[in-house]
């Protein structure tokens, strides 16, 4: 069974745009999210009207970048090919003209908006039959924008459209909590279901009992958790703090909001996260006893959904069985 990367990355923008727009405040988080209520009723029109109307009154600033960005985003969870396209070439490209004499992560809304476009031309190649196109164009987008924040998504990408089938990523080993994890090499033979995860991250918590179920009911039987995560440069109420003050929270909070990995090793190499391309938090691999990932996912899984796929591994079912 091979799970479509576009019915992955739709369902995602589904619960973000069903989900709201903390953070943000005053007018500018009026033009966005109106847009994202619009495109929540797949009421495009609507959406380029609120959209056309701030942009006549203040210009293409970045937060109309960004919300013409989520039109895209939009069209695509609606597998609307067309209209994803368009909206995300004219996006991409006044993304980049806005970009002139600026570095991307200057300010937030430019690499949201640039990010989705590249995601949503990528996603409508693989949708269209071209996904080898696909995954090419994106490995020259992340070269190009390899020292930024953009790298992490684009790597996402990538993995959404290819990784499944293919031999997980080694682990970064450098650094960790407890004592010093396995490789994925020793764990060939067993199941192991990577959990990328981050200590200020809601939904990692929300999954976090959903592990321990599966884990409960197929820990015998072969299934290991394996749980990445990295820093952030800050604690509690975001507060700033170093490397080693950083460590010793991310140490607490897997030992009081996870019971399934309390005192298990944790890798914290932030390797780990780009090369998984975790730009999305939880993202959950499940990698099989011969180490080929069999899927990789962006965003929480409940246990309906999850422990099926567990099951058929752990049981040695083929992978393409129904």
């Amino acid at each position: 069974m091979r799970r479509e990367a576009i019915r992955g990355l739709a369902s995602i923008v589904t619960l973000v745009l069903l989900g709201g727009t903390s953070g943000q405040a005053g007018q500018t988080r009026s033009v966005i999210a109106d847009v994202r209520a619009a495109i929540a009723q797949q009421d495009f029109a609507r959406g380029e009207t609120i959209l056309e109307g701030y942009r006549s009154a203040h210009g293409v600033t970045p937060e109309v970048l960004e919300a013409f960005s989520w039109l895209g985003r939009g069209a695509l969870a609606a597998r609307q090919w067309d209209k994803a396209d368009a909206y995300a070439k004219q996006t991409y490209d006044l993304a980049l003209s806005a970009l002139k004499g600026r570095s991307v992560d200057q300010e937030p809304h430019l690499p949201i908006a640039l990010g989705a476009a590249i995601e949503v031309q990528a996603h409508v190649r693989a949708a269209r039959g071209a996904r080898s196109e696909a995954v090419y164009v994106l490995g020259r987008e992340r070269e190009t924008y390899r020292d930024t924040s953009l790298s992490k998504r684009i790597q996402k990408n990538i993995h959404l459209l290819s990784l499944e089938g293919k031999p997980a990523p080694a682990i970064d080993l450098s650094e960790y909590l407890g004592p010093k994890p396995p490789t994925l090499e020793a764990l060939k033979g067993k199941v192991v279901l990577l959990f990328f995860w981050a200590h200020w991250c809601p939904d990692c918590k929300i999954q976090g009992p959903i592990l321990a179920s599966v884990v409960a009911k197929y820990g015998q039987q072969g299934l290991t958790v394996l749980a990445p995560t990295q820093r952030f440069g800050f604690v509690a109420a975001g507060r700033s703090a170093g490397p080693e003050e950083e460590a010793r929270y991310i140490d607490r909070v897997r030992r009081t909001s996870y019971s399934v990995f309390a005192d298990q090793p944790v890798p914290l190499s932030a390797t780990n996260h780009e090369r998984y391309g975790v730009s999305t938090t939880p993202t959950l691999v499940l990698v099989d006893r011969e180490g080929i990932v069999r899927l990789y996912h962006p965003g929480r899984m409940t246990e309906k959904e999850l422990e099926p796929l567990v099951r058929r591994l752990v049981t040695g079912r083929a992978w393409t069985e129904q």
